[in-house]
């Protein structure tokens, strides 16, 4: 069994996790694209792979950055600030607030409510929208019971290939062009590609309609792709 390297930070780990994931501290274009780093350097040892990345990795930005262990210091710095300053007040006031209706309610809610919002928003991207725009694609919701369900929720047939389709909610302030894939998700892509042969695409939806409709153009062109190769 492999000797794990990861510090156990115990109870503090959700609130340390939520907070890094909410406000986006350990994405890309943050601290560079870790597994695909981590991969291209092939460490024998964690002093092998610490040495590589600060020589190597820089954010995946516009203007991509050098990250050094300063930089990295300063986003434990704006963790910190986030964590004492909004998150603790935020949580403190919605424990005060929080009853036993609100828990019941939430459970209700989440189980009926938000599925069948999720199930009509994917019927109506993938019906009314992708299935019209390409016809002679064949949509079906992805199996279960692959490894890749979780992430894909459709996969798009052409011939014996396919590409992957996921359908995220988003709001009509929500500026999905900062979203980025964790690296889970890109690892369970990158398995998709290499069983299926074609990308993994995430569409947006707002109310039902496809909100980042550039989208299209590059299912377009993946669809051409896999079609030649038939």
């Amino acid at each position: 069994m492999n000797k794990k390297h990861s510090i156990d930070f115990g109870k503090k780990e959700k609130v340390l996790n939520y907070a890094t994931q909410t406000y986006q501290l350990s994405r890309p274009n943050k601290v560079g694209a870790v597994m695909a780093l981590i991969r291209e350097c092939q460490p024998q040892t964690i002093e092998d792979w610490q040495q590589w990345y600060f020589e190597n990795a820089y954010t995946e930005a516009k203007t991509k950055t050098k990250i050094t262990k300063e930089s990295l210091q300063e986003l434990g710095e704006r963790l910190y600030e986030k964590i004492t300053e909004v998150v603790i007040p935020e949580w403190q006031a919605a424990f005060t607030a929080l009853t036993l209706q609100d828990c019941i309610d939430y459970i209700f809610n989440l189980t009926i409510n938000r599925t069948y919002d999720g199930f009509l928003r994917e019927k109506s991207v993938v019906n009314d929208g992708l299935a019209k725009i390409f016809p002679n694609v064949v949509f079906e919701e992805s199996n279960p019971e692959l490894d890749h369900a979780g992430d894909i929720d459709y996969i798009a047939k052409i011939g014996n290939k396919a590409l992957g389709i996921q359908i995220k909610p988003v709001t009509a302030k929500a500026n999905f062009g900062s979203y980025s894939a964790t690296e889970r998700m890109k690892a369970s892509f990158d398995n998709f590609t290499a069983e299926f042969g074609g990308k993994v695409f995430i569409v947006f939806s707002l109310d039902g309609e496809i909100a980042n409709q550039e989208v299209i153009k590059e299912i377009k062109e993946e669809i051409n792709k896999l079609s030649k190769k038939e």
